[in-house]
């Protein structure tokens, strides 16, 4: 049986609420909208939604801030920031701030949804193979089942869908540097745009995460001319 997928649409503009919530419902979606983060938050104490539509410029709270107190608060819902502004500034504080994509209004409604669906293809891990299911990063041990990290305290520590789909693309590739493009290619992100600059902000997210030095990082290394590359602690690049 094939789940329906839950999503939350956070925007004050009513009738492009009305206009999305319509469109995705007719492609198989479940939708709920709210026009701000208050309301929003409140619904998702108590149900689990599978990705956030949420509008960048709000009255009281704006997209963004609510999208740094979702992240501090270690929570990983998949979120596509809506915005009229198309700036690659604006597009980079969002990925710092802990979005997963960034889509310019207007736009078309299909193209949300390819996002949707690139966002929340995730490969689909068979429990009963041998396939390795965690791994050794510096300090913390990776689960690529439960898609988090797990500290020496044994503090969860909540990865976005992009940040889990890197990780997981660096633990895999260890000692292998890996291109800006190859790494555009694994994120499916050939499938909407995404740039150069945003795979580094995304590294940089999860040195913050991973490395005891962010200035000096030991883990995920840069390949000058090339791209970045994981290494472990007895590999010295």
């Amino acid at each position: 049986m094939v789940k329906i997928l839950d999503v939350l649409i956070v925007d004050d503009d009513l009738k492009l609420r009305v206009l999305l919530k319509k469109y995705l419902i007719e492609q198989s979606f479940d939708v709920t909208d709210v026009s701000n983060t208050k309301e929003a938050e409140v619904l998702m104490q108590s149900h689990r939604f599978d990705v956030m539509i949420l509008d960048m410029m709000m009255p009281g709270e704006n997209g963004l801030d609510f999208c740094k107190r979702l992240r501090l608060s270690t929570s990983a819902i998949p979120i596509i920031m809506l915005s009229a502004r198309g700036e690659d500034i604006d597009k980079i504080i969002g990925l710092e701030m802990g979005v997963d994509d960034y889509l310019s209004k207007p736009f078309n409604p299909r193209e949300l949804v390819a996002r949707i669906k690139a966002i929340l293809r995730r490969p689909q891990i068979d429990q009963s193979s041998q396939a390795q299911e965690t791994y050794q990063v510096g300090s913390f041990k990776f689960d690529l089942i439960k898609r988090h990290l797990i500290s020496a305290s044994q503090e969860l520590v909540a990865l976005t869908t992009t940040e889990y789909d890197l990780m997981k693309a660096f633990v895999e590739n260890k000692n292998i540097p890996l291109t800006r493009d190859k790494i555009m290619r694994i994120l499916h992100a050939k499938e909407y745009d995404i740039f150069d600059r945003s795979i580094d902000v995304l590294v940089s997210r999860l040195r913050k995460i991973i490395e005891q030095d962010v200035s000096k990082p030991q883990l995920i290394k840069t390949v000058w001319g090339v791209g970045y590359v994981y290494v472990d602690d007895e590999l010295n690049i």
